[in-house]
């Protein structure tokens, strides 16, 4: 007997929706339930073929499965058939097709560390790379050491003695892996010949014990760009350790850390200096030089009646911005530095100031001890 088509039970079109099938079963349901048809066996069977259209379309792999292949997709071991049967050849095809999809390329090889013939890729590297703030600014050329796989010379890298090859495991057919058909499912596994390389060396290479690769120390040059910040990573493809057996070999990553400087801090482009000032120049006014990271100086003028903690920028002579042309400003914070060690005419000279000094000589002391007196009452 014939079995009605989902999409008919359900009166929607194959392109539908999730949306439009839930609402077309629900219409549906509404009409043919049984508590609503009391006694009618019809309106029972065809609420019951309807739960049976919505239960495997609501389902996007039965949807999918059914759509390829009707009602067969269910029978013979598959969804919700007799269980413990094998699926036909034409499922165990479409299984495989969705498998393949997220594992591999139908040739065994998962989407890892393996190349199609089983070799295995090289891991990659860290080295962590301190440089100056000068560094940082110029950019630099450094040459670094570093202990590595390297691919073995004397097999070129393949694992077998000189004058042989590795022969394909005949086990997998040098997939690396091994399936099989569990009823509907289809499991995969390292294949237990090869351990998941796919090739076999009956005559392993001396130098590298048969793994295509040996240690060796190497020296690189890697160039830093101007701007780099700190935590910066710099990538070195194929830098890395060489794959077992000639697999593909990993990258490399640099990574930089900058050292603190002595008279510099950093915030992004911008840069920042502390710069202490005597006090006669801080109320007179007048200029200093302040050194550059770029190894030379600038004049900055200091208006007068300057305060401790008050900045001065000076536009683009910060930082350089990583891959541009611009540059960052740098700031010098006035540090007010009161005298010390004061000879009797200094001192002479700084009471007499004080006996002539007035509140507009000090607006912000005079200022907060006003609000001092009001706090506590005027007392």
């Amino acid at each position: 007997m014939a079995r009605t088509c989902f999409y008919e039970t359900l009166e929607v079109d194959r392109s539908a929706s999730d949306g439009e099938l839930k609402s077309a079963y629900r219409k549906a349901a509404m009409r043919w339930h049984p508590d609503r048809n009391p006694g009618d066996h019809e309106a029972e069977a065809k609420f019951k073929e309807l739960n049976a259209a919505y239960d495997c379309l609501k389902d996007p792999q039965k949807r999918a499965a059914y759509d390829r292949f009707g009602h067969a997709a269910f029978e013979n071991g598959g969804f919700g058939g007799r269980p413990g049967a094998g699926a036909g050849p034409d499922m165990s095809d479409f299984m495989s097709d969705i498998f393949e999809s997220f594992f591999g390329d139908g040739r065994g090889r998962p989407n890892g560390g393996r190349s199609s013939s089983g070799r295995e890729r090289g891991a990659d590297l860290r080295y962590n790379m301190e440089i100056s703030l000068e560094d940082a600014y110029a950019g630099k050329t450094a040459q670094i050491r570093i202990p590595t796989s390297v691919s073995c010379e004397a097999c070129s890298g393949t694992g077998a003695k000189t004058g042989s090859k590795p022969r394909q495991c005949p086990t997998c057919g040098g997939a690396g892996k091994v399936r099989s058909s569990q009823g509907f499912f289809l499991m995969e596994r390292t294949c237990p010949g090869c351990h998941g390389r796919g090739e076999i060396i009956d005559d392993p290479c001396k130098s590298c014990a048969g793994a295509g690769r040996v240690t060796k120390e190497r020296t690189l040059e890697v160039a830093i760009p101007a701007g780099v910040e700190d935590g910066t990573r710099i990538r070195l493809a194929g830098e890395g350790e060489a794959g077992l057996r000639g697999g593909p070999t990993g990258d490399l990553y640099i990574f930089l850390s900058l050292t603190p400087h002595a008279l510099f801090q950093r915030d992004g482009a911008d840069l920042y200096c502390r710069a202490p000032i005597p006090m006669t120049t801080a109320a007179l006014g007048g200029s200093f030089e302040a050194p550059t990271i770029d190894g030379g100086r600038t004049r900055v003028k200091i208006p007068e009646g300057t305060q401790s903690g008050m900045q001065f920028r000076l536009k683009g002579k910060g930082m350089p911005i990583l891959r541009s042309k611009e540059f960052g400003d740098m700031y010098i914070q006035a540090t007010v530095e009161i005298p010390q060690k004061l000879s009797a005419r200094q001192r002479e000279l700084l009471e007499q100031f004080a006996a002539e000094a007035s509140e507009a000589n000090h607006p912000e002391t005079n200022g907060f001890f006003g609000r001092v007196k009001d706090f506590f009452g005027g007392a």
